[in-house]
């Protein structure tokens, strides 16, 4: 279908403006519903919302909470509005590549996707985890309701109380909160943006449900441990209370609900402080949750299993019920999305990197395009180097920038730029390098990325003149 047809077809859902539940989880791979394919967890109130909508196959983040809540808001990539770190600050001063300075929380005077809704008549709230300042108007835990104005929302919500974080990760309180805010303003279009705290650790959730996998043989740390199991269920049953609210109100058929996560789910995470061997650098492992198979790695990761996470859309009268798509979506692709759903412009000269999906929505197609991830970090927990990342087709070329580390071969660090190859149709889990074997792809795809880069008007790393072998690798947070 193309756009006219779509026009044609979805010309009433457009016109009566709906409204937008966005639901963004954290730390929560694609392989934690049924839907996607979990052999732990039955998740059936997100099996019932795909079912009933549209399940993408191949929908990406970036591989860390705050770069992609930046992303989600401005529209935008991380070399674009330069939160690609996650905050409060820290950084490697002394590391081989230099760490390019990045911004360490969302200006108020930034355009969000809220501030464009807002002034189309949409309420608004944002319920949940923020994370994208350290000031007055929020933290890592909530936008304050005194400063979610000046990032476009109606409503913020004060601080969960840390009782209620050790009993569920807030699971209830923010399910009960969405429900409120959707019966407020059941009579106008609205915007809710519910970003819960599961399934990120420190881990938790209710007794019987984590007796229940403890029960079954699952442990009580490590790989698939029962609390982790039990979060992801108890997750999805705090969804199905609030989509049950959207029919109890009379509110399902005018509801847009999408519903993705902030960056895949942990599977090997490392101690910060990496042993000093003969040989160079290895790192310590502290920690393995859950497995992305057949993506590799997990949360922090450039590779699939960091940032290939679920997507799933419900728009009745425009999406196709029971429907999958295997076209390559980015979360950046969102705010074209709900401001075209919106029938809203971004003001004059502002650059939204996304594109629409709305005809992808009524089962048509993007126009060929490359995807971009852009990392001048260092990050030991995820074995995280300066890099960036370019996706074209089938292929996707990775480049780091002056060091890497080979989570392959026990996270032994490795000196030099690196250039690796994947391509995904035939290999998802990036087990075959083929930048050796396609040089000709490699470079062009090279040069692609640092022209993207530099239009962004962000630098290509390069080494760092304050480079000091011994303290490479020494993480800190003093300035």
């Amino acid at each position: 279908m193309n756009r006219r047809e779509f026009m044609a077809v979805g010309m009433a859902a457009l016109t009566s403006r709906p409204n937008i539940l966005m639901i963004l989880m954290d730390d929560m791979a694609s392989r934690s519903l049924s839907c996607y394919g979990n052999p732990h967890v039955k998740t059936p109130h997100l099996d019932r919302l795909a079912a009933e909508g549209m399940r993408f196959t191949q929908a990406y983040v970036t591989p860390q909470c705050t770069p992609t809540r930046a992303t989600f808001l401005t529209g935008q990539y991380t070399a674009r509005h330069r939160m690609w770190h996650v905050i409060p600050w820290y950084g490697y001063p002394w590391a081989r590549v230099t760490e390019p300075g990045y911004a360490e929380a969302l200006p108020r005077t930034a355009f969000t996707l809220a501030k464009g809704l807002r002034a189309a008549g949409y309420a608004t709230a944002c319920i949940g985890k923020w994370h994208l300042t350290t000031g007055a108007d929020g933290d890592y835990g909530t936008l304050r309701p005194e400063g979610a104005g000046h990032y476009g929302f109606d409503e913020g919500m004060p601080r969960i109380p840390n009782e209620v974080m050790a009993e569920d990760l807030g699971v209830n309180l923010l399910s009960d909160l969405a429900m409120r805010f959707m019966e407020r303003n059941r009579e106008r279009p609205w915007f809710c943006y519910l970003s819960h705290h599961a399934i990120h650790n420190v881990l938790a959730a209710p007794g019987e449900l984590v007796r229940k996998y403890l029960d079954k043989g699952y442990p009580a740390t490590g790989l698939n441990n029962a609390t982790l199991l039990a979060s992801m269920e108890h997750m999805d049953a705090g969804i199905g209370r609030v989509l049950g609210r959207l029919g109890e109100l009379g509110l399902a058929e005018r509801t847009a609900v999408f519903f993705m996560t902030d960056n895949g789910g942990i599977y090997q995470q490392y101690d910060p402080a990496p042993v000093r061997t003969e040989d160079g650098w290895r790192l310590r492992q502290r920690e393995v949750l859950f497995e992305s198979t057949p993506l590799r790695e997990g949360k922090g990761f450039t590779y699939e299993g960091g940032i290939r996470v679920p997507l799933i859309v419900r728009w009745p009268g425009v999406v196709k019920r029971g429907g999958a798509c295997g076209q390559a979506v980015h979360i950046v692709d969102l705010m074209p999305t709900f401001f075209e759903m919106a029938g809203v412009n971004a003001p004059a000269g502002y650059v939204m990197d996304g594109r629409s999906l709305v005809p992808v929505l009524a089962g048509g197609k993007l126009t060929r395009r490359a995807l971009y991830w852009y990392m001048p970090l260092y990050d030991i927990r995820w074995a995280v180097t300066p890099c960036a990342v370019v996706l074209e087709g089938d292929y996707k070329l990775i480049e780091y920038f002056g060091d890497s580390f080979d989570a392959e071969n026990g996270a032994a660090y490795r000196v030099g730029n690196r250039l690796e190859l994947y391509n995904l149709r035939t290999d998802v889990g990036e087990k075959r390098d083929l930048a050796g074997a396609l040089p000709k792809v490699v470079a062009r795809l090279r040069a692609q990325l640092h022209r993207w880069i530099e239009s962004c008007g962000s630098p290509v790393p390069g080494l760092n003149s304050a480079y000091d072998l011994a303290r490479a690798l020494e993480e800190t947070k003093k300035r």
